[in-house]
């Protein structure tokens, strides 16, 4: 028999250890963190471009009226703050006292210190904590601290918590709420994946958190701290062992994928439905992303247009080098001041015959073939921008003075905003990044959805705690 989870203390008061996984761009919003927390979990509230709305209760479209990049950031700025103040109102609303809500950030979008000083001072007394990755987050402390407030950075090594914990945490012990341990193999969203580990060998988590647990405990952090296992967790009977675990000291659980599938998710019908059709395998992790981090999203024919673009792709100099002593005739409006291989020659030619004739530059000294609709779709969103990001590889922005990366725009990326945005707000899923976590194939065969059942989060949580 499953033995259960035991409550916590977190936030001045008792909350069972079960963590609902802030998702991005509206995919978890009030109604289902408010929901989480009444059911006595811990709820998290997306705080990045969240959704603010009118005084009817209507969503306000985040509109942008600006023709600098540097003034649409600031609308952007100002959408985000509004935004993340309504959901936390709506959801504490919601909580009735029960629980408690959380915020969570990514450290790398546009403007992220500005936004969660701005959110916080807002919400002040209902917010009990903030999660924050994507990034080095070395300053999330000091603003937690000022504004009373938890912080719990998601990270995937001990090595990034050594960094952070050195460098700053260490500074405010007092308010370090828990560490999330974020698989970064098996969760849904941008993954912490490092240059020396290999995306297509996943490795264990226990002896990762083990060895995170021992440099917290270095660092002089009790064991009533809890780590926080993110990714791939779908029912606690898999993770039995690492309850009351003298090795792990205290462990809470993060459930990301699985909440987008209740009534209270705020998700669109069509992506609820998508995720039950969803086989082992179909979500991939890629590397296409403006962030330059790897993601895991469900490979649809947005992933794999984006993964055919990149196959159609050859390197080229500017003077006839080596192998490069061929004059590239296809795919560059007539001009011949591209040299290539005979074979990528080749490949250009074949791929001007199918229709992709038109070609763009990357920042490696490569060029990329797409059809000429698909040429004027990446300029525009290149020229759309509103610095959704620190920094952002496909449009080149950077949350800098000068606004730039100083790099050439990179067309084998996308406008991570547009479709993020798009997808939450009921456009088409299969044309549209649809993020999941790797366990999302269990839905279909799990038979607490048998019959297209769809639990409400109260359903969910006591489903959860049953060990199923």
């Amino acid at each position: 028999m499953f033995k259960g989870v035991k409550p916590i203390s977190y936030g001045g008061r008792e909350v069972l250890p079960l963590v609902e996984g802030g998702k991005g761009v509206s995919a978890s919003n009030h109604a289902s963190s408010g929901a989480w927390a009444a059911a006595d979990g811990i709820g998290t509230v997306s705080a990045v471009n969240a959704d603010s709305y009118d005084p009817e209760g209507r969503i306000v479209p985040q509109v942008y009226h600006a023709l600098t990049r540097r003034e649409r950031h600031e609308e952007l700025v100002q959408y985000a703050i509004d935004g993340a103040v309504a959901q936390v109102q709506r959801a504490h609303e919601i909580a009735g006292g029960r629980g408690a809500i959380n915020i969570n950030v990514l450290w790398e979008m546009g403007g992220a210190q500005r936004v969660l000083e701005g959110t916080l001072e807002r919400t002040r007394g209902l917010v009990a904590g903030v999660t924050c990755g994507a990034g080095m987050p070395y300053r999330l402390s000091e603003i937690a601290a000022t504004y009373g407030v938890y912080y719990l950075p998601i990270i995937s090594s001990a090595r990034a918590f050594r960094a952070l914990w050195k460098r700053a945490y260490s500074k405010v012990p007092e308010w370090l709420g828990a560490v999330v341990y974020e698989d970064p193999w098996l969760a849904g969203g941008h993954n912490g994946l490092s240059n020396a580990e290999d995306p297509l060998q996943p490795q264990d988590p226990y002896p990762r958190v083990r060895e995170l647990r021992a440099t917290m405990r270095e660092g002089g952090i009790s064991d009533d701290v809890p780590i926080v296992m993110a990714g791939g967790v779908w029912n606690l009977q898999e993770w039995e062992h690492w309850i009351d675990n003298p090795e792990l000291g205290q462990i809470a659980f993060q459930f990301g994928t699985r909440p987008l599938l209740t009534r209270e998710s705020p998700i669109p019908e069509e992506w609820k439905q998508r995720l039950m059709t969803l086989e082992e395998g179909d979500v991939l992790l890629h590397r296409f992303s403006p962030t330059g981090f790897y993601s895991s999203a469900v490979r649809n024919p947005f992933l794999r247009a984006l993964e055919a673009r990149s196959k159609r792709q050859i390197a080229f100099t500017k003077e006839p080098i080596g192998d490069h002593e061929f004059q590239l005739d296809v795919g560059v409006g007539g001009k011949k001041n591209f040299w290539v291989t005979r074979g990528d020659l080749l490949h250009a030619r074949e791929w001007f015959a199918q229709g992709y004739t038109e070609s763009l530059k990357t920042p490696d000294e490569t060029l990329i073939f797409v059809e000429p609709d698909d040429k004027m779709q990446i300029r525009k969103d290149q020229a759309d921008c509103m610095g959704c990001l620190s920094q952002c590889s496909f449009s080149a922005w950077a949350d800098n003075e000068k606004n730039s990366t100083g790099r050439l725009a990179d067309p084998r990326s996308f406008c991570i905003q547009k479709t993020l945005q798009d997808i939450a707000h009921g456009g088409p899923v299969e044309n549209n990044l649809m993020f999941a976590g790797h366990a999302a194939f269990r839905f279909k065969n799990d038979p607490f959805y048998s019959n297209g059942f769809v639990p409400t989060v109260k359903q969910l949580v006591e489903r959860i705690q049953t060990g199923a």
